[in-house]
């Protein structure tokens, strides 16, 4: 697996770890809006592992020759890359997968929902601002928001009688609150987020803690604007039947949701000041950690130059040229990158773009280098981990029978 990709998993799931340990405490002391403000952590920190990299100060080693020895002396197994094939092929299949399925839910509530009728839409002028009016729709799962990117608010055809006047004014206040939110179009992109890394255990739980921080965060909303109408709102959330959160929808009361909105309807919000100093708090927190981040992900590319080679050890571990390689005639340089740990072994490495080589050749000059092994680099006495840099030139050979070989020669720090 590419080093980005690996960087990208290890943030997320520092994030997702992160805001699941935190949103809790958060909304106890600073109030649910505070806490949905957590969620821009999955986002930011796996940006850091595509930040540009910094050029590495390298150890240059000299060119490694490496020919083919003939066809027929290759009988033992070659290497393969099938295992990594088969996990990417897993991972595409799962997110068509879960990307069809969210396309099918959207068309499914689009093809259900049609226009209201006259007398409902006129019962409702007084409720909706005329610029909104076209985007409300019938539809059997409503009252809800539609997570589409022209936003639509649906309403069930019984709406007027299952809901009083007081009701049906707080109901649309929280549609049109999301509204206001841009939680329909947040909710799409946890959507996708999720369709992307639906292999990893903490997006399904925090999927629906996802979910349930906006509701109580759009409920806080509206208690804020109109807090005068806090036993009217909790009455209208016990009178309502909740449904089944799928996706591409924002229910007005999704079952699983119902107790905790109640619980924190009826605690104390934090006042005013409180709520935007933990605003700029959490900004601020927020901003800070992913910068150090960022900072340690670029101070670790610019690490110490590797020492020299144990040139003795690494003189049988030279790059075989592939079968299939020498029959389709490819030559070639391929050029590394090299991490090397403090035990002086290969940690990993990284393909330079200047590389004009083949796939193949550049798996068998990396499966060879990660068997080298150099004399760990010092700092302040101390081994360090360290960076090399060398390239590998695969060219074919006309005299049969002539070993791949390697320059042995002293290799110049850069």
């Amino acid at each position: 697996m590419d080093n980005r990709a690996v960087h990208m998993l290890v943030l997320i799931t520092l994030a997702l770890v992160l805001v699941l340990l935190l949103r809790k405490p958060v909304r106890r002391w600073l109030g649910a809006n505070v806490a949905f403000q957590l969620w821009t952590l999955p986002v930011l920190l796996p940006s850091i592992a595509w930040l540009p990299s910094l050029e590495l100060p390298r150890a240059l080693l000299p060119v490694i020759n490496a020919i083919p020895v003939s066809v027929s002396s290759f009988s033992g197994p070659l290497p393969t890359t099938m295992q990594s094939q088969g996990l990417g092929w897993l991972w595409v299949a799962g997110t068509i997968f879960l990307l069809l399925r969210l396309c099918w839910h959207y068309a499914r509530l689009m093809r259900v929902s049609c226009i209201l009728p006259i007398a409902m839409r006129r019962a409702l002028q007084i409720y909706l601002p005329e610029r909104l009016r076209a985007q409300v729709c019938l539809h059997p799962a409503g009252p809800a928001v539609l997570c589409a990117f022209r936003c639509r608010i649906l309403l069930p055809a019984d709406f007027l009688d299952r809901f009083d006047a007081t009701e049906r004014r707080l109901v649309i206040q929280h549609e049109l609150t999301h509204l206001q939110r841009h939680d329909p179009l947040w909710s799409l992109f946890a959507e996708l987020i999720f369709t992307m890394f639906w292999f990893h255990p903490l997006m399904w739980l925090a999927l629906s803690r996802f979910r349930l921080d906006q509701e109580l965060a759009c409920d806080e909303t509206v208690l804020r604007q109109s807090p005068h109408e806090l036993v009217a709102y909790t009455h209208t959330s016990l009178n309502s039947t909740g449904v089944t959160a799928v996706s591409a929808l924002i229910p007005w009361l999704a079952e699983p949701q119902l107790k905790e909105r109640l619980m924190q309807i009826q605690k104390h919000q934090p006042g005013a000041l409180r709520h935007r100093l933990g605003f700029i708090s959490v900004a601020a927190a927020i901003g800070m950690l992913t910068v150090a981040l960022a900072m340690q992900a670029q101070a670790a590319q610019t690490g110490t130059v590797a020492n020299f080679p144990d040139a003795q050890y690494n003189a049988h571990l030279v790059p075989h040229y592939p079968v299939d390689a020498i029959k389709a005639k490819e030559q070639g340089t391929v050029i590394l990158t090299l991490i090397v740990d403090k035990d002086g072994k290969v940690s990993s490495f990284k393909v330079d773009p200047a590389t004009n080589a083949s796939a193949r050749l550049v798996k068998a000059a990396g499966d060879a280098v990660m068997q080298w092994h150099f004399y760990p680099a010092l700092k302040d006495g101390l081994p360090v981990e360290s960076y090399a840099y060398v390239p590998i030139k695969f060219f074919m050979n006309d005299l049969p029978g002539t070993r791949a070989r390697s320059n042995t020669n002293t290799p110049s720090s850069s």
